[in-house]
């Protein structure tokens, strides 16, 4: 029988004194009489030893129903079954000590019995299945602490370890504590992800990792995930964004319509009809579509059911409409996603593409690397190209036109019609490819036949193994490239010619541009007061008059100003008339090579004294002498070209300055003077005044 634990603590407290003094009483006694015994014994246990007196016998009180447990054999008092402290914490016996006279007293015995790990923790529920929307919160309780706190027939402590199974949801749900197994949820939850998960909770009646003997129970938790209405609509096709099944990017709609012609049917847009999709599959709400942009004049109208595109009236101009259509789900407008529609206008396409020849015949070699060219059957050097023809073109020649192999991924098309290898190809042989031209506004398609047969290696010519399309565009880019580097370096040179060598180059080039003008037209009268020699100024000085300064010294004459009017010519043209015929043919010469630069005379018959730095010739015969004119006559002296070294250095500076100047500056720039050969008589005679007025003082000054 078992008896409760409080119940028998006071009572294991009073057994040793009653034990003591009934053994002296009796005559019977026992080594223990509160022995302690640990569960799952062996049979046969030995309890204590009974010390039996001279006279007396011992025996087992029946009448006590934890006898049933024990037996006397010899003097020891046994446990015949297995006890369990779970069951029976706590077994009394009662020994019966009797002497020959018949007189009996009794003997009881308290067997404790003492509890072993022997029990392993109990789940109320071993295995249990949640259901959780996608949207739960994080932190939000799963499963909650009573349905898994798991329970120990020995009492002891319980310690608890999660575990998910299923790969890729580790840290998603976690538990309260070490001694709390309540699960939570840890991280968001994505139906993309992963649908469900297994999760295993263990209970420990010993901290992890202890040396004692841990008894372990494990529940096993189901978690089906189920999806939430969490996405907007998406427009079919589409691409997952770097592979990721939550987010989906389609691609924009494009069709044509023919200009001034009503469509009946539905618009046949590419990459295909629209049509948009409830991403929460399991949901799947219904999608209602409508044109929220680019509809000018309402043109276009979308079954909100089908979202098949349609005509309301024709289109008269060839402008393009960029039409928004949007798809929204039936329960919710906030779920809703745009996609655009391109519609070109374009002129009706009466006759479709077609291909002149319905089979082509190419070779490549086997090896070549990708993008090869393949060559025409029979002429190695030219490679193999296909044209659609088409008819609604006076050159038959539609732009619009694109190529593509349909059947086979070894070669390609280029959009010029030219056949490349694909991939290195491997073995020779003959390939059948179909290959298709596509009008992209039409969308009118052409097929055609190419038979390409594939030669081995060494059948290729040096060219076809050694060069492809893509070395040829390579060695292009690099020519032009380099040619661009000239062209540059090219200009940097003209310019830093220009910039360092212009001026010299220019001064040479006029200089004898100018030597050639001259020597073409040479006037020995304008030659002669150019340099003039002194002795031959001094003998015509002598008989026609001289020019003299004031102080008596020949002076070289000033280069008037460059800027003069028409009348200055004129006067010049009337004081060349005197001189020979030569002089006139030279000049009409010099007018006939188409000279720019005009030849400005110094010789006026007016004066402008007022003009500030004006330089002037006149004749004297135009001098008014009542008008106060003053003239001075210079003569030229031979020896007065040694009285001032200073006036010799300056001739010599004017000379080069000369030489640097322009050659027509050079004529007009002397004064002469004319002595007219057909003057009757000395009174005839015309000189030359120069006069000028200083700019810095504004003197005048009469040479």
């Amino acid at each position: 029988m078992a008896v409760s634990h409080w119940l028998l603590t006071p009572v294991l407290f009073l057994l040793p004194l009653m034990t003591r003094v009934s053994a002296q009483q009796q005559g019977c006694s026992v080594s223990d009489s509160n022995p302690k015994v640990p569960e799952n014994n062996p049979p046969n246990y030995v309890v204590t030893t009974i010390h039996v007196e001279p006279g007396f016998t011992v025996s087992i009180d029946p009448r006590f129903p934890d006898s049933r447990f024990f037996a006397i054999q010899g003097a020891e008092l046994l446990l015949t079954q297995v006890v369990d402290y779970e069951e029976d914490p706590l077994l009394v016996v009662s020994l019966i000590c009797e002497d020959s006279a018949g007189q009996s007293d009794s003997l009881e015995i308290f067997v404790t019995i003492l509890n072993e790990n022997d029990n392993d923790p109990q789940f109320p529920q071993p295995n249990l299945t949640r259901f959780v929307r996608e949207d739960t919160e994080v932190n939000a309780t799963v499963v909650a602490r009573e349905d898994l706190s798991a329970t120990d027939a020995d009492l002891d402590v319980i310690y608890y370890e999660l575990t998910a199974t299923v790969q890729g949801t580790d840290g998603y749900f976690a538990i309260k504590g070490v001694n709390n197994p309540e699960i939570y949820l840890q991280k968001a939850l994505d139906y993309d992800k992963f649908q469900s998960t297994r999760l295993l909770l263990y209970a420990r009646d010993r901290p992890v990792g202890s040396p004692d003997l841990t008894r372990t129970a494990t529940a096993t938790i189901t978690i089906m995930i189920t999806q939430a209405d969490t996405r907007a609509p998406w427009f079919l096709p589409c691409v997952l964004l770097h592979n990721d099944t939550s987010v989906c990017i389609s691609s924009p709609y494009s069709g044509t319509v023919n200009i001034s012609e009503m469509a009946v049917e539905p618009l046949i847009l590419r990459p295909g009809p629209i049509y948009a999709i409830d991403p929460d599959s399991t949901i799947n709400e219904k999608i209602l579509y409508s044109i929220v942009g680019g509809n000018t004049d309402e043109v276009f109208s979308v079954d909100a059911d089908t979202g098949n595109l349609t005509m309301n009236k024709i289109v008269t101009s060839p402008d393009s409409f960029l039409l928004q259509v949007m798809a929204t789900q039936a329960n919710n407008v906030r779920k809703y996603s745009v996609a655009t529609v391109e519609i070109k206008v374009i002129n009706k396409s009466l006759y479709p593409p077609h291909f002149e020849r319905g089979l082509y015949n190419g070779t490549v070699a086997v090896g070549l690397p990708p993008r090869s060219f393949v060559f025409q059957a029979g002429d190695p050097s030219t490679p193999l190209s296909i044209t659609a023809a088409d008819e609604d073109f006076p050159d038959k020649f539609n732009p619009n036109i694109e190529y593509y192999i349909k059947n086979s991924t070894d070669f390609t098309a280029t959009r010029d019609g030219l056949i490349l290898t694909n991939v290195v190809l491997q073995s020779p042989g003959t390939v059948s490819i179909e290959a298709v031209g596509k009008d992209v506004l039409s969308l009118q398609e052409a097929s055609t036949v190419i038979e390409v047969e594939v030669l081995p290696a060494t059948a290729g010519t040096p060219s076809d193994k050694r060069y492809s399309a893509q070395d040829m565009a390579i060695l292009g880019g690099t020519l032009a490239a380099l040619l661009l580097i000239a062209l540059v370096f090219l200009g940097v040179l003209v310019w830093k010619s220009s910039k360092w060598y212009g001026k010299p180059v220019k001064h040479l080039l006029k200089k004898k541009l100018s030597k050639e003008i001259s020597g073409g037209h040479h006037n020995e009268y304008y030659q002669e007061y150019e340099y003039p020699d002194v002795s031959t100024t001094q003998d015509q000085t002598s008989e026609n008059g001289s020019v003299r300064s004031e102080s008596g010294v020949p002076e070289q004459p000033a280069p008037p100003s460059p800027s003069h009017d028409a009348g200055e010519t004129e006067s010049l043209s009337r004081a060349s008339s005197t001189t020979s015929n030569q002089g006139d043919k030279e000049e009409k010469e010099e007018e006939e090579t188409g000279q720019e630069k005009e030849v400005k005379s110094i010789l006026k018959t007016d004066r402008h004294v007022a003009d500030d730095g004006y330089k002037a010739v006149w004749f004297k015969t135009d001098v008014d002498p009542e008008a106060g004119e003053r003239v001075e006559v210079i003569e030229n002296h031979a020896a007065a070209e040694d009285d001032d070294d200073d006036s010799d250095q300056d001739l010599q500076k004017n000379e080069e300055e000369e030489e640097d100047s322009d050659p027509d500056e050079q004529h007009g720039g002397l004064g002469v003077s004319f002595a007219s050969e057909s003057s009757p008589s000395p009174a005839a005679e015309e000189t030359v005044n120069v006069s000028y007025t200083d700019a810095g003082t504004g003197d005048d000054t009469d040479l």
